[in-house]
């Protein structure tokens, strides 16, 4: 059913997009230019390596390899001992790096890039009961009623950067690496995600 409605969905943005004569091409261009505009509003400065001993600049992003524009920014490093199933005599002698398929809890603001420099639109998990959590590195499949399955490779290539648990980030997600609504409107985002807790 859910399939359905995004395959409907999608259906209707094109024949809206094609009724208003904006072809996907001529979307991404626009989303570019969002992009790079933001980019240059807020003097970010382009890293092509991840800096050393995780001291990142307040406008620091690093590019990350092998997506367009695809940016992160570190705000700060956490710390493994927030994993749940790790005793604190297991710390020096157990690899606490998050790995594939645990489950990663998260709160994150979320900002939609729009025309007009000075307006985002804006949503927040910290407005909602319940934080949202997923499957680190799987990216399709079903869920268990409460974990979800998170499409965005924006946001798994944010956790593999941030590595702990109590880490915070910056990413700059455009719709190719976002949720299928974002691709399907073509609408890149900026997240700010800070990782609450994993559970293995």
């Amino acid at each position: 059913m859910k399939k359905l409605y995004w395959i409907a969905l999608m259906g209707i943005t094109w024949l809206v997009i094609g009724c208003s004569g904006n072809t996907y091409s001529k979307l991404r261009n626009k989303e570019d230019r969002l992009i790079h505009n933001y980019i240059r509003r807020n003097n970010i400065h382009i890293l092509h390596k991840l800096p050393e001993n995780d001291v990142w600049d307040k406008k620091d992003y690093y590019k990350v390899p092998g997506y367009d524009d695809l940016y992160f920014h570190l705000d700060y490093r956490g710390d493994s001992i927030y994993i749940d199933s790790v005793s604190p005599t297991q710390i020096d002698t157990v690899d606490l790096t998050i790995k594939r398929n645990d489950i990663v809890v998260t709160r994150y603001k979320q900002f939609a890039l729009t025309v007009d420099a000075d307006t985002l639109s804006y949503w927040s998990t910290l407005d909602q009961a319940h934080p949202y959590e997923f499957y680190y590195a799987i990216t399709s499949g079903v869920s268990d009623g409460y974990t979800e399955i998170c499409e965005s490779i924006g946001w798994h290539e944010a956790v593999r950067l941030m590595k702990y648990p109590e880490s915070q980030c910056e990413i700059i997600v455009p719709s190719k690496q976002g949720f299928s609504v974002d691709e399907t409107t073509v609408t890149p985002y900026v997240y700010i995600i800070k990782i609450v807790r994993v559970r293995q």
